[in-house]
C-alpha cells in the first residue's frame, strides 16, 4: 500500500501498518535482522525501545527497504507494510533515507 502523493525528489520510506500482528513484526524484524545489519536496533542506541516493537519494525523494515533500492515490492512483507513520504523519524531516532 502507498500513502500521500509523491511529488519528484521527496523522500519515501517503509513502515508497519497499524494493526499488524505481533507475531508478524517479529517475522519482519527477524527476516531483515538475517539479511542486513540491525545493529541500530541494538539496546542503547537511538531507535532501540524494549517497549515499542512497532518501532523497532519499522525500523528495520525501512532500513531493508532502503538498502534495496526503495522498491516498492521491498516494503510488503506480507502485506504489512506500507510506504509513507512523511518522514516517520521522531525524536533522536532517524530513520535511513537514501535518494
Amino acid at each position: 500500500m502507498r500513502v500521500n502523493a509523491q511529488a519528484p525528489g521527496q523522500g519515501s520510506w517503509c513502515v508497519v501498518k497499524p494493526g499488524t500482528p505481533i507475531q508478524q513484526l517479529l517475522k519482519n524484524i527477524n527476516y531483515v535482522c538475517s539479511k542486513i545489519n540491525c545493529d541500530i536496533l541494538s539496546n542503547g542506541s537511538s531507535c532501540y525501545s524494549s517497549l515499542n516493537l512497532y518501532n523497532l519494525a519499522s525500523v528495520s523494515m525501512n532500513l531493508y527497504y532502503q538498502s534495496q533500492g526503495r522498491q516498492f515490492s521491498t516494503c510488503d512483507f506480507g502485506g504489512s507494510g506500507l510506504i509513507s513520504v512523511t518522514d516517520p523519524s521522531c525524536g533522536c531516532c532517524k530513520y535511513e533515507f537514501h535518494k
